[in-house]
């Protein structure tokens, strides 16, 4: 199998969306509303600033994506670069597909003189922490929290 790894367009907005509905279910058991998600990854490409799509093609087929958004460090002088909303298809996993996108990703990174290159992930998410170990990436000692807002 042949993967490839692009850049997304708007025409894969609708893919994208879909596999974030499929992910939030996989891995939170979270419904998301078709409408406002489809109109969340639209907002990425009409503003650049908040980062792009990458997607994977296997032998010519889409099967998978991941969000890249920027955090500035004052600290560090430079972006961090966070991996979001990471999916590959069922039938494409085990298959090097995230290893694929990580290491493309890593690249662009280094590239843009970034200084790291972080992502989340969810506490009984064990397999995919697994995966990140495995490619070499470390458990920060950081807790997230969060306030949502009322819209």
């Amino acid at each position: 199998m042949t993967l490839y790894i692009r850049r997304a367009g708007i025409d894969d907005a609708d893919a994208i969306a879909g596999w974030n509905i499929a992910m939030a279910w996989e891995t939170e058991n979270k419904t998301l509303d078709p409408a406002t998600i489809g109109r969340g990854v639209r907002a990425v490409f009409d503003e650049p600033r908040r980062g792009f799509y990458l997607i994977a093609e296997l032998d010519g087929v889409a099967v998978g994506c991941l969000l890249v958004t920027y955090e500035w460090s004052d600290w560090r002088c430079g972006d961090f670069w966070w991996v979001q909303s990471v999916y590959v298809a069922p039938e494409a996993r085990r298959a090097g597909v995230f290893r694929g996108l990580y290491a493309h990703v890593k690249a662009m990174a280094g590239g843009a003189g970034a200084v790291g290159v972080r992502l989340y992930v969810e506490t009984e998410n064990e397999r995919a922490q697994a995966t990140y170990a495995g490619l070499g990436m470390e458990r920060c000692h950081y807790y997230m929290y969060e306030a949502m807002l009322e819209s």
